[in-house]
């Protein structure tokens, strides 16, 4: 990407992570390289002397699925095209989020633009369109099963590039689609030979949503560092345990960098310093204090891991049939969805046990027996005040249904296509319910950031360490006030969470600690 204008080339190469982030959440604008242009011109010549031969071939001259032995004679093929976009946009359920339907038409343009799919020049160009305008097919909750591609999604999408369907414009209003073109001087695309299934044949909304979130729990996970490194200061815990040697002896690179972390934020704080005595009665802290680490540290290495195959995928051109290096026309399997499904999988795990160490940390807190002299649920006055009591349920709900959202959508397969499509990977779902994981733990890592910063606040006159201060005060700047009496606390709760998520929480962190990792 081009940082200083905002734009984003597509080549015959491989996208960049950053560069759907750039496209899906900041509107970056996407350009084709003439590099692209040309080999989408020369395999698209391909396609086309294959669409007199007598031979059957797969999506030009057939039907599709289990219609795949029908021959489709020529003055039929646009019909083709066109039937093929209409009867797979058959999505339904709530509305996808924008930044997930411009991943997805984004990295469907990525594999067009490799050549390898046989589409024209102009068919790119009208995708992009539609991308530049800020027009965003409305594309439903349920529709893919993860494999033949995310087919429901991306018909949408296809649909919506004919001129047909519902879209939401710039401002986002949902209009239909040929009025919005119309406006924006799209001319609607009719599809030729191919066109509509290499439109619809790949596992980009899984991919979309996997780049999505490992932009966010990169962040999560910092974020978690800081509320532990809160917590275990405001419940007196030790940052012995934090020790760069001791995390040596188990040498996994996410551990490492969570306990750094760990230790920049809770530097000089005149809390720990009151307890760090020799006749401290506490000889180990409990597993949520003294092994925060551990499991973000392995949630570290886990996200690191999806970042791998996502590069792959990144690096993929998915179709079927696709066209080689070599000028062939093969059916292949490589829309199958497994690859992005695990990881998707392996990322709600993730998500379900930060917020799950999270919600105990919290607990600890509010318990009189184990806070370590605060007062119970950290009220100003108990029993006429709850002070966080309800917050703490609000965590374990959430929790609760993290857990739930841990099981896996990629263990399961229900066959489709009177049976050709007997084995399916159901990474879209995946995809979907870690998005609700996401928001979960960010929501947990909330509370959990409200608790600690009253818990530091009531150590008074004791100080918390600078990094710390920054980031309370950034909470009640943000209008999160201190310990007090009962107040409305489902605002503050949302306020926590839009400072974790924009950004300022880390930012004035990171302005005492330097970059955390």
């Amino acid at each position: 990407m081009n940082a200083a204008s905002g734009s984003v080339q597509l080549g015959i190469g491989p996208l960049a992570a950053a560069d759907v982030i750039a496209v899906a959440r900041h509107d970056a604008v996407v350009r084709l390289a003439e590099e692209a242009r040309t080999e989408v011109r020369r395999t698209r010549a391909v396609i086309e002397a294959l669409a007199g031969d007598a031979e059957p071939h797969y999506g030009v001259s057939t039907g599709f699925g289990a219609l795949a032995t029908t021959h489709i004679p020529a003055d039929r093929r646009a019909a083709l095209q066109a039937s093929l976009i209409r009867s797979h946009a058959a999505g339904s359920g709530p509305e996808v989020e924008r930044e997930v339907v411009r991943a997805l038409m984004l990295l469907r343009c990525s594999t067009l633009a490799t050549g390898r799919t046989g589409v024209r020049e102009s068919t790119v160009d009208g995708n992009l369109a539609l991308i530049n305008a800020g027009i965003t097919p409305v594309v439903h909750e349920y529709g893919s099963l993860g494999c033949s591609g995310d087919l429901a999604p991306l018909a949408h999408c296809a649909l919506a590039l004919t001129g047909e369907g519902l879209v939401r414009d710039r401002s986002g209003q949902v209009r239909p689609a040929a009025e919005a073109l119309a406006e924006a001087g799209i001319a609607p695309i009719m599809l030729a030979e191919k066109e509509g299934l290499a439109l619809i044949n790949g596992t980009d909304g899984m991919l979309g949503m996997l780049l999505l979130a490992i932009d966010d729990l990169r962040s999560l996970i910092t974020i978690s560092d800081v509320t532990a490194a809160m917590s275990v200061e405001g419940l007196l815990g030790t940052d012995h345990v934090f020790a760069a040697d001791l995390h040596a002896l188990r040498p996994h690179p996410g551990q490492a960098a969570s306990a750094a972390n760990l230790r920049l934020i809770m530097a000089d704080s005149e809390i720990r310093a009151s307890h760090q005595v020799e006749d401290c009665p506490r000889v180990q802290d409990a597993y949520s204090l003294r092994c925060a680490p551990q499991v973000a540290g392995a949630a570290r290495d886990t996200v690191d891991h999806a970042a791998v195959v996502a590069g792959w995928e990144l690096a993929a051109a998915i179709d079927n049939p696709v066209i080689t290096l070599d000028d062939r026309v093969e059916s292949n399997g490589n829309f199958h969805g497994a690859p992005i499904a695990y990881q998707l999988d392996f990322l709600a795990i993730v998500a379900a046990d930060l917020a799950s160490i999270a919600e105990r940390r919290t607990d600890r807190f509010l318990d009189r027996a184990r806070n370590h002299g605060l007062p119970p649920f950290l009220a100003d006055d108990p029993g006429v005040d709850s002070g966080l009591m309800i917050a703490q349920y609000t965590q374990a709900a959430i929790v609760s249904e993290l857990k739930r959202l841990a099981a896996p959508a990629s263990v399961d397969s229900i066959p489709s296509s009177a049976m050709q499509e007997d084995h399916v990977s159901m990474g879209w779902s995946a995809g979907r319910k870690l998005r609700r994981s996401i928001d979960g733990l960010r929501r947990v890592l909330a509370i959990e950031l409200i608790t600690a910063a009253r818990g530091l606040r009531l150590r008074a006159p004791l100080r918390p360490g600078p990094a710390t201060a920054a980031a309370i005060s950034v909470l009640e700047g943000a209008g999160v006030a201190g310990p007090g009496p009962d107040r409305w606390l489902s605002p503050e709760i949302e306020t926590a969470v839009r400072v974790i998520k924009d950004g300022s929480l880390r930012t004035a962190v990171e302005s005492v600690t330097g970059p955390l990792r």
